[in-house]
């Protein structure tokens, strides 16, 4: 992008931001300018903030809106951390987002800024199936809206203990390299995470895939 693109797309959300007293688009804001990072542009997109959305909103519509520490697993730039943390229908004392890629927790303090401030957001580099989910890592409510990038999902399904409340999702989108795990249909979902009590279950057609959600206790 150019000088000129860049201050135009900023004078925008400034804006924005601006117009809607909005702390969430001031956080977007800031990590726009800390950081060029193409990848942002990714997670902001249309699908990507769609399926966020209906995480967020099934999620309230499913669980108890106080949840004392949620633990996000891949969780990328931040953005699902940001929308559950600005959301007034939870009270989240605290979000801590993991994902292997030491290029993530950078930018999503960025996103999280207003959150990092007052301690309820961190972000760490690590890699899932290296915590602890009965020890250090152990969370009111896991979430991990990457299982089809897991070669080995039943190795890290086996870590998590009996009884934790979980956000699963994946999709049927097998042309795309990166996706080693994914499942054709929601029913080969439920199978590959087998929960005690499934207090949702849904599919989400987008333009070139099925995104598919599970919420329940393992």
């Amino acid at each position: 992008m150019t000088a000129f693109g860049d201050e135009f797309y900023r004078d925008i959300l400034e804006g924005l931001a601006v117009y809607t007293d909005s702390a969430f688009h001031r956080d977007v804001l800031g990590a726009l300018t800390r950081h060029q990072e193409p990848g942002i542009a990714v997670a902001l997109n249309k699908n990507q903030m769609a399926s966020k959305r209906w995480l967020v909103d099934s999620l309230h519509a499913t669980v108890p809106s106080a949840l004392d520490r949620v633990l996000i697993l891949g969780g990328w730039f931040g953005a699902l951390a940001a929308l559950l943390l600005h959301d007034p229908r939870f009270a989240i004392g605290r979000i801590e987002s993991v994902d292997i890629d030491p290029r993530c927790a950078p930018v999503a303090e960025s996103m999280n800024a207003t959150h990092v401030r007052d301690r309820r957001f961190a972000a760490r580099t690590a890699d899932m199936l290296d915590l602890d989910y009965a020890g250090e890592s152990a969370a009111d409510l896991i979430v991990n809206t990457s299982c089809e990038h897991l070669p080995d999902f039943g190795a890290w399904y086996a870590r998590v203990p009996q009884g934790r409340l979980l956000v699963l999702q994946s999709n049927d989108y097998f042309a795309c390299p990166e996706h080693v795990n994914c499942v054709a249909d929601l029913a080969a979902f439920r199978a590959q995470a087998p929960l005690a009590e499934t207090l949702f279950a849904g599919e989400r057609r987008m333009r070139r895939y099925t995104r598919f959600m599970l919420i329940g206790r393992k």
